[in-house]
């Protein structure tokens, strides 16, 4: 791999206002996975949505996002990346100002799946065009360690942003700001950005991106009707269905000359590891995060804003690994740098689990600082290591494995742990709380409380199911992050590496 750099200063400085460009649309797409996180209140006493909508609207983004990851990381290979990063941000904005006038939770959730569609087309992308601007590896891992900061930060930044409009705007003011930001992002891009496709990209096999769709989406629905319905015939026929539809894909990759998905790649165990250990932290933190917003408003009394500025040590935290990243990879190699980000992050779980049952936010707050930590440290040097691996014209497809590992954590962190957090808040409520409108009070705590008096012995002891149910969940999130963690030390190799960079073969 080359690691000549262009002589001229403004070629080094255009890449790096194209980075900026990259960096906003992946800040986008994490804020709008997240800061609906706050507006869960107010958007319940307008829209009246049952628990199971509240948690469509939260995860129906990621998973139709996820679903896509790998046709559009491919058509990007094909068509040009900066091409699709356009078209999908002009989308993007549209879906935007369909949810931010949603009159209906049904209707919020197709905008949220137009968001996901959307989103899709940008994740990919920005990547891949990172792997093709930046060919000198050192300079690429301090590239992606940005990356990386603008999406970790993007997350934890987003109750944040929607703290400050909720504290003055309805809750559709936070999809409303994604259109001036997508303004700013195509005009930026198409001046800025470079394209770049696969010269040699084969043909597009529209099976193979039918099957990848069909093969995500039952498998996660599995999971959710099962949590929120016990096993049934339906949860056994999606679970079914998802992993036939998921083992016809992997054998049909294996037979393609043009495959959406190297699978050989698989077998490198430092590409394996990386992938599923991105997927392991994912997972974790946003199962967790979905419902701490819920947690500090309904639960500790925050406003929207208080709230949002709450979550800010794991904001900052995140953003510190900028600094750290070679560091850590000089000294302890790319597998224990994930490891150790891993651990960070299980520590951190602990903590917030024990915090939450405190009455001063000052542990909370501590806790939420490894939690940035360790997930900003173990997100880019998985970024980098998946990324590095493949050769630039790959790097839409080698992206879009990345993203969708990324995409399906979240997905399933939301569907999987918020569907354990509702299912423990449900077992923690006194039987009869609520009088002649039980129902409405086991929905959800956003819900009891539009029906209990918050100030009340009621509204107490459903505010303490919530609590309990969360240091429940935040447990199990931590004791899979660990695992994880262990997973990375044994399986991902850690050569001592020069530079403080991912090396680009493994």
């Amino acid at each position: 791999m080359s690691t000549a750099q262009p002589p001229h200063p403004s070629a080094h400085r255009r890449r790096w206002a194209a980075l900026s460009i990259l960096v906003l649309a992946v800040l986008l797409l994490a804020i709008d996975g997240t800061v609906l996180y706050l507006a869960v209140p107010s958007l319940t006493a307008d829209l009246q949505p049952s628990a199971t909508q509240i948690l469509w609207i939260g995860d129906v983004y990621s998973l139709a996002l996820g679903g896509l990851l790998v046709t559009m990381g491919v058509l990007a290979d094909r068509i040009g990346r900066k091409r699709l990063l356009l078209i999908g941000s002009a989308l993007f904005g549209a879906a935007s100002l369909g949810a931010a006038f949603a009159p209906s939770p049904e209707w919020l959730i197709a905008a949220r799946v137009l968001l996901g569609v959307a989103g899709a087309t940008l994740m990919p992308s920005t990547l891949s065009l990172i792997r093709n601007i930046f060919t000198d590896a050192k300079e690429r891992t301090r590239a992606i360690a940005i990356w990386s900061a603008a999406a970790g930060g993007g997350a934890a930044l987003g109750p944040l942003v929607g703290g400050v409009l909720l504290e003055h705007f309805w809750w559709g003011s936070v999809f409303l700001i994604n259109v001036p930001v997508v303004i700013i992002l195509v005009v930026g891009g198409f001046f800025l950005l470079p394209e770049s496709k696969d010269p040699n990209p084969g043909r597009f096999d529209l099976l193979s991106a039918a099957l990848s769709m069909a093969a995500i989406v039952p498998l996660v629905y599995a999971v959710k009707h099962t949590v929120q319905s016990g096993f049934d015939a339906l949860s056994g026929v999606c679970l079914l269905a998802g992993l036939a539809f998921g083992w016809w894909f992997i054998r049909r990759q294996k037979r393609l000359e043009s495959p959406m998905i190297d699978v050989s790649l698989f077998k490198v165990p430092a590409f394996a590891g990386s992938v599923l250990s991105q997927f392991i932290a994912v997972f974790a933190l946003t199962g967790m995060l979905f419902f701490f917003s819920q947690y500090l408003q309904l639960g500790r009394g925050y406003t929207p804003l208080q709230a949002g500025l709450a979550e800010l040590p794991a904001t900052l935290a995140s953003i510190v690994v900028v600094l750290l990243v070679g560091w850590f990879l000089t000294k302890l190699g790319a597998g224990r740098t994930i490891a150790a980000g891993l651990a960070l992050t299980g520590v951190g779980l602990v903590a917030i689990a024990i915090a939450e049952g405190a009455e001063s936010y000052l542990w909370l707050g501590l806790a939420l600082i490894p939690v940035g930590l360790g997930v900003g440290l173990a997100q880019t040097v998985t970024v980098d290591a998946v990324v590095s691996a493949v050769p630039p014209a790959k790097a839409g497809s080698a992206s879009a494995i990345s993203e969708t590992s990324y995409e399906l954590g979240v997905a399933l962190g939301i569907a999987v742990l918020g569907s354990v957090m509702t299912a423990l808040y449900r077992i923690n409520l006194p039987a009869g709380l609520g009088g002649g409108d039980e129902h409405g009070v086991r929905e959800s705590l956003a819900t009891a409380m539009t029906i209990l008096d918050p100030a009340s012995a009621e509204g107490e002891a459903a505010r303490h199911a919530f609590t309990s149910a969360m240091q429940t969940t935040s447990i199990i999130a931590a004791v899979i992050t660990l695992a994880g963690a262990l997973l990375a030390w044994k399986v991902i190799p850690s050569p001592k590496l020069v530079g403080g960079r991912v090396p680009a073969e493994h």
